[in-house]
């Protein structure tokens, strides 16, 4: 293999992207997204081409340790394989979703530079030139929320400063772990997890986390995806930034430092885990609206996977590798599920949807798929993962394993409320028809679908062949694999059971409210819950709300020191001057009598105080 080969993965996308926003739209609009289709396709018969080599170079650029170095490891190579096929299915899905959209063309645009820097921040070897890849990405992050339809700019903002400030923190990382390091080089750093080192471990997480959308880094996703378009839901928040977060994190936290099960990091790992778990998927349980459930478990699915490699056990940290390419095969089949409800009825209001299931048959078995996939439902790929990640938490405390075994509970029960609301019961969207998706649409939901079912009852084919020998090290044994199904009884049995409380729940919750919508409004509105539900409301827990009042807060300080400067400046210097000017002119009268006696009393005052120190000194 030679440098070009690696080169013309971010290369082809980046050049078809520039070439996009070139082309004549009004008059060519079907070129763009050819273009498109065909860039990603490139895109994807390279990776699978390169896959599984293992192949390195690093060309001499600015000097000070900072190379132009890339990689292709098993690990990088499985990661570009998956951003290729991701990048690939949502250029197909934009081929009808945004076809008559004005901001189309840029739109293209920015999905091919996405594909392009991913590529690259996943094939960069040296910090500095993964740095200048993943903060590009923040650019066409703002991009493509900005090219919605309502409020784009200010959820483009909020997304653009909270992704901003963890990367700041990976900033800095960076350059504390070269420094800590002695190189830039990221295939040679093994830092101790003490002293700076955890000072840089913490850094460098915040920004893998921030990249994820873990929480407290979270509050944009869901603003997002009501203001952006689906397909960017579809390929960031859905997989691009769950693959390139969680990819980092394991190179933190697996090539870069010493993780051990023994180590303050684990721990601190799985809790943050365990919380995004549980207060994203409690917040996915109450929303109203198809696309803003799913961002929420999109938050919700991260947890599972930062457990997972929190554990620091091969079981762990396989399945949470596993449940990062899961999580993107039916998170963005949910989400272009979801992009297809609202181009055919024009809402995803779920309020205002209800019976799409016999107009729209073939978006229902996706939606059902997925759907089953990320609740943990046997035999689908999210089963296989979920069971991974119970058995490495269970067997670090019984806390992280209910922690995750309840949130498998709220994410059964809110698919079954969205699949109820939307696919069943009465249509509620009568004055307009509707009928299925376009073909162009459908396809991308129907391939994701399918790998649902196959990395489910052929869990061996991604197991086996992507991720255990991308994650070798961690092994115990070179024959030790993680495929077939679950060997723990126990706990499939309890997921099972789990599962099956979620379904009485369904229907104690539907025979209640009378609605599919009010499955779970008992939930809601129980005691203690609906007042937390009501204080989150507020938004008093919104990160961002948190830095807007931190800096109104400043700047109204900032604002009252200025006004303190200006007064003492402008008010009391000039007042006290105009008052001493006042006194001075009545003291100096010109009077000569006057001036003698103030004479002898300035005279008066010299003699005391020389008397007063001669007395001191004797």
């Amino acid at each position: 293999m030679t440098p070009t080969v690696l080169l013309l993965a971010i290369a082809v996308p980046a050049a078809a992207g520039l070439l996009a926003l070139l082309l004549p739209s009004r008059r060519t609009p079907w070129a763009t997204s050819a273009l498109a289709v065909l860039a990603c396709a490139f895109e994807l018969g390279l990776a699978i081409y390169i896959f599984p080599s293992d192949f390195a170079f690093a060309w001499p650029w600015i000097g000070f340790g900072i190379e132009f170095a890339f990689k292709l490891s098993r690990f990088s190579a499985f990661i570009l394989l998956a951003i290729a096929s991701f990048g690939f299915l949502v250029s197909m899905y934009l081929v009808v979703s945004m076809a008559k959209a004005p901001s189309s063309r840029r739109f293209h645009a920015w999905v091919l530079f996405t594909v392009a820097l991913s590529a690259g921040a996943v094939l960069a070897d040296n910090l500095v030139l993964f740095l200048v890849f993943w903060e590009g990405l923040l650019l066409t992050l703002f991009a493509m929320i900005v090219a919605g339809k309502t409020k784009p700019f200010a959820t483009a903002i909020k997304a653009f400063v909270i992704v901003g400030l963890t990367d700041l923190a990976l900033m800095l990382g960076v350059m504390l772990t070269g420094h800590l390091a002695g190189t830039l080089s990221m295939s040679a750093i093994r830092l101790p997890l003490d002293g700076l080192g955890a000072v840089a471990f913490l850094l460098l997480m915040i920004g893998a986390m921030g990249k994820s959308g873990a929480m407290p880094f979270h509050s944009w996703i869901p603003d997002a995806a009501i203001d952006a378009p689906t397909p960017f839901m579809a390929l960031l928040p859905g997989s691009l930034e769950k693959l390139l977060g969680i990819y980092f994190l394991a190179r933190v936290s697996l090539d870069f430092f010493v993780l051990t099960p023994e180590s303050w990091v684990s721990p601190v790992l799985m809790s943050i885990g365990a919380a995004t778990i549980l207060l994203a998927v409690m917040m996915a349980l109450v929303q109203k609206d198809y696309k803003r459930l799913l961002a929420y478990h999109a938050i919700s699915q991260v947890g599972y996977m930062i457990l997972g490699i929190g554990t620091a056990l091969p079981v762990g940290i396989v399945g949470g590798l596993f449940h990062m390419v899961n999580n993107a095969i039916y998170k963005s089949s949910l989400f272009l599920t979801g992009g297809a409800v609202e181009k055919e009825t024009g809402t995803t209001d779920l309020h205002q949807l209800g019976g799409l299931g016999r107009s729209m048959p073939v978006t229902m078995i996706c939606f059902l798929v997925a759907a089953a996939s990320i609740s943990g439902v046997p035999p689908f790929n999210g089963f296989f993962s979920k069971e991974l990640i119970y058995d490495g938490a269970l067997e670090r405390g019984w806390i992280f394993y209910a922690v995750a075994l309840v949130g498998s509970f709220f994410t059964a029960a809110s698919f079954l409320k969205l699949g109820h609301a939307a696919f069943f019961g009465k249509p509620s969207n009568a004055k307009r028809k509707v009928k299925e998706a376009p073909w162009p649409m459908l396809v991308p939901m129907i391939l994701l679908a399918g790998l649902c079912v196959l990395f489910g009852v052929a869990n061996s084919l991604p197991l086996e062949r992507l991720i255990q020998p991308a994650v070798g090290a961690v092994m115990k044994h070179g024959h030790e694999t993680f495929a077939g199904f679950p060997t723990n009884m126990m706990l499939v049995g309890l997921t099972i059971g789990v599962l099956a409380l979620a379904v009485l729940n369904h229907a104690f919750g539907v025979r209640r409210s009378g609605k599919g919508i009010g499955a779970v409004d008992h939930i809601h509105h129980a005691p203690g819950l609906s007042s937390a539900y009501a204080f989150q409301a507020t938004g008093a827990l919104d990160p961002y709300r948190m830095l807007n009042w931190m800096a109104k807060a400043a700047a109204r300080t900032l604002y009252g020191i200025d006004r303190a400067i200006d007064w003492i400046y402008s008010t009391l210097a000039s007042k006290t001057a105009l008052v001493t000017s006042s006194v001075l002119r009545r003291v100096h009268n010109g009077n000569v009598n006057r001036y003698v006696w103030w004479a002898l009393a300035g005279a008066v005052a010299v003699l005391l105080a020389v008397l007063a120190m001669v007395g001191g000194g004797r």
